[in-house]
């Protein structure tokens, strides 16, 4: 008798402007995978959290929308922010507090020069394998912790202020998945990325877990940077750097450093994870909603696809590694061929991309 197929219960919030078509564009593509895979399947549910509606209903979620949302095996996010509503109550209103109400305290953003995708620093264009990284972020503290307030407001004396958060806790279990993710790497290599000089207090603690979590893995070369010389080790050495672990917010700088020079934020993933698999993990693209070109169909999709793979990836849990690989392996084929969109150099829109790439997953999976 046939193994019964596994059926992935997946919330989407495609949320606002490129965010809706690269969304749709994901579930074509997983839709295809799981078609000629043959093993697995999808069932879709949509949740209408835009800015568009917060500004008719007055909020993002409605009150029991984590409760909802747990019900899922994991969640698709397409971006969220438009010009007509601020970027900190969009941002907090949605993503931020799923991210903390669903334990995902660890943001994965792997970063590489896929086929025929040129790099701007010219090391990388002779030798694309130089940039091949993960940048493993701190995802539900820190900088965007959300702690502070401000005092006389409205007033010439108005007082504010940004508290940053740092816990044992939260730096222990980040720096032991940053040193798992290394390990389980070829290079075996971690970066660990500070300001220490100059914070004092959160960033000399985050400094002092790292070293003693070091002492757990003996196997793992190491090494530390500030971020500001971090930026230019990236640009000047990409050959030196493998797994890189950092805060909230310089992880979430660094990374879009990182997509632009593999070639554009457009192909970026991300992944929100809970490692506990208590609550559903998270995968976006990290391109955000890029209002001057929604609606116009030329959104590039590849940053969604690799999220998509990353997410087949976790569902699996091990078991379907095989068919993410073929999902970027597809998806290689296709910028290899110069079907790519324009922030690629490229004449395609979102839709030739999704159709060139749906045509290679049936070849890579051996179903012509």
């Amino acid at each position: 008798m046939p193994s019964e197929k596994r059926v992935y219960k997946i919330a989407t919030i495609p949320g606002d402007g490129i965010g809706v078509e690269i969304t749709e564009a994901a579930i074509q593509v997983l839709d295809k995978l799981a078609a000629v895979d043959g093993t697995f399947s999808f069932q879709w549910n949509e949740f209408d959290w835009s800015s568009k509606n917060f500004k008719e209903r007055g909020w993002y979620m409605p009150p029991d929308g984590m409760e909802q949302l747990k019900k899922f095996n994991a969640i698709y996010f397409g971006a969220v922010g438009w010009p007509d509503v601020a970027d900190h109550i969009s941002l907090w209103g949605l993503i931020l507090p799923i991210r903390n109400s669903m334990n995902q305290y660890v943001n994965v953003r792997p970063t590489r020069i896929l086929r025929g995708i040129t790099s701007p620093l010219s090391q990388c264009a002779k030798q694309p394998r130089d940039l091949d990284w993960v940048i493993v972020r701190e995802n539900s503290e820190g900088e965007y912790a959300g702690q502070g307030g401000t005092t006389h407001g409205h007033t010439p004396h108005a007082v504010a202020t940004e508290v940053s958060i740092f816990t044992r806790v939260g730096i222990e279990r980040i720096m032991r998945f940053a040193f798992d993710t290394a390990k389980l790497r070829p290079r075996k290599k971690l970066t660990m990325v500070t300001k220490s000089n100059a914070q004092r207090h959160g960033m000399v603690l985050w400094d002092t877990i790292f070293h003693e979590v070091a002492k757990e893995y003996p196997d793992i070369t190491w090494d530390k940077m500030l971020v500001d010389a971090m930026t230019v080790r990236m640009v000047n050495q990409p050959q030196t750097l493998d797994t890189i672990v950092a805060t909230n917010l310089h992880a979430d700088i660094l990374s879009d450093l990182a997509a632009a020079l593999s070639g554009s934020i457009g192909i970026a993933p991300s992944s929100n994870l809970d490692p506990t698999r208590g609550c559903p993990s998270m995968f976006e693209p990290i391109h955000g909603s890029a209002p001057d070109i929604a609606g116009k169909g030329i959104a590039n999709p590849v940053g969604a696809f690799w999220s998509a793979a990353e997410m087949v990836r976790w569902l699996g849990n091990g078991e379907l590694d095989h068919v993410a690989d073929g999902l970027m392996e597809a998806i290689e084929k296709v910028t290899e061929t110069g079907v790519k969109t324009r922030d690629l150099a490229g004449s395609s829109n979102t839709k030739e991309v999704t159709e060139a790439v749906c045509k290679e997953i049936e070849v890579v999976l051996g179903k012509k």
